[in-house]
């Protein structure tokens, strides 16, 4: 996967999202993302990773049910270093895998690495 290549599409996003810009590189893989800051508006920089990168995440949305899935994965003994919705799919994924998606509400797009 091409650098290059990932900031050049990602530069072409720039109307859906001004405010912030993120994106990752890896093996053959690339995620980027353009961001309208909402939630977390200092902390909510993507993508996104679990406490040990093992789980990366770009989206574009809402999750309206974020503080409840938060505190049940927090109750779960999963660690946040954020307060954005964004960063409860991945510890959503790791506890749940695939089927973690069915208990979300809310609209969204994401990627899952």
């Amino acid at each position: 996967m091409d650098d290059a290549v990932v900031r050049s599409m990602n530069d072409a996003l720039w109307h859906r999202g001004p405010d912030d810009e993120g994106y990752l590189v890896r093996d053959q893989v690339g995620l980027g993302m353009r961001r309208l800051s909402i939630i977390d508006v200092a902390g909510g920089r993507q993508p996104i990773h679990n406490e040990d990168k093992s789980v990366w995440a770009v989206f574009n949305g809402e999750i309206y049910n974020y503080d409840e899935l938060r505190d049940e994965l927090q109750r779960l003994g999963h660690q946040f270093y954020t307060k954005s919705d964004t960063e409860t799919l991945v510890h959503l994924y790791e506890e749940y895998g695939d089927a973690g998606v069915a208990r979300l509400r809310g609209m969204f797009a994401y990627a899952l690495w």
